[in-house]
């Protein structure tokens, strides 16, 4: 039995992947299909990509963009959630800052440099017609634990994570919310090694239909919302709020939507050249 690495965040996104793992399915294709999770978020899951740790990663599309133009040998070989990522922008409870204008100049708290975290915060200082130059500030925290002590420290000023899943930190008064980002493109991609996509083609479009059919069925799944929030300590109307905005995929990123993602990159300088398509994406 061939084994194959995965690596996600450890959210409701994915839980369509746990249950098809409980289930054996990838077993049954002979395939081991490992899955690891990365606190550390999308900046971690790219460093494992680079360095072999991981075959396949379910990672934000902006960052895994910016890392393989930056030289990280992986495609996209699928868009896994298609619907925007809605971040929460947090500050600690008992912070002075009211509005996200109070936030300019001030410091974000980032899991790497890379990251999701990292790349909105470009994106929220864009929309809010922040000098990208002089307003922006980062302190690395490394993941969601790290944020809840820099915060709480003054070690930095916000931080920004998908809303939902640090909705329970917000409810039990540690952060704050005070506004949200929603990413203006596809959140989640699979992206694949190069290297291993080469010599295991077959295996990765197994994997893929796989998780393909447990995604097109995955709100019609009986109990699912009560199911996610036990999993994930969630209030079940929070989760209904998520599931009713959430759309996964079973498609390709296209060459438009491409495109528009590298175009904004470059505009906020956070990549130094657009690429070509193929560079990105690899259409299996």
């Amino acid at each position: 039995m061939k084994q194959i690495n995965i690596g996600g965040v450890p959210e409701h996104f994915n839980l369509a992947w746990y249950m098809t793992l409980k289930n054996g399915e990838y077993k049954d294709e002979g395939i081991n299909l490992r899955w690891k999770n990365y606190f550390g978020g999308t900046g971690a899951m790219n460093k494992a990509l680079r360095e072999g740790e991981i075959d396949m990663a379910v990672i934000l599309t902006e960052g895994v963009i910016k890392d393989i133009i930056d030289g990280n040998p992986s495609k996209i070989v699928q868009t896994f959630v298609q619907s925007p990522l809605i971040w929460g922008i947090h500050v600690a409870h008992d912070s002075k800052f009211k509005t996200v204008e109070d936030l300019k100049g001030t410091r974000a708290a980032i899991s790497r440099y890379g990251s999701g975290s990292h790349l909105m915060a470009y994106i929220n200082a864009e929309n809010h017609q922040w000098n990208i130059e002089k307003d922006l500030n980062f302190e690395v925290i490394k993941n969601l634990d790290g944020a809840i002590e820099g915060l709480t420290n003054g070690d930095a000023d916000y931080f920004m994570w998908e809303k939902f899943t640090t909705k329970p930190i917000v409810d039990d008064g540690i952060f704050r919310r005070i506004d949200n980002c929603p990413s203006p493109w596809p959140c989640f991609v699979i992206a694949v090694r190069e290297a291993f996509l080469e010599s295991n083609l077959e295996d990765v479009k197994t994997i893929l239909n796989i998780i393909n059919n447990t995604t097109e069925e995955f709100k019609d799944i009986p109990s699912i919302d009560k199911t996610i929030a036990n999993r994930y300590d969630q209030k079940l109307e929070d989760v209904q709020e998520w599931l009713s905005l959430t759309e996964w995929s079973q498609d390709i990123l296209d060459e438009s939507m491409i495109n528009t993602i590298q175009d904004k990159l470059l505009y906020l300088d956070i990549i130094p050249k657009k690429v070509s398509y193929d560079k990105l994406v690899k259409q299996l």
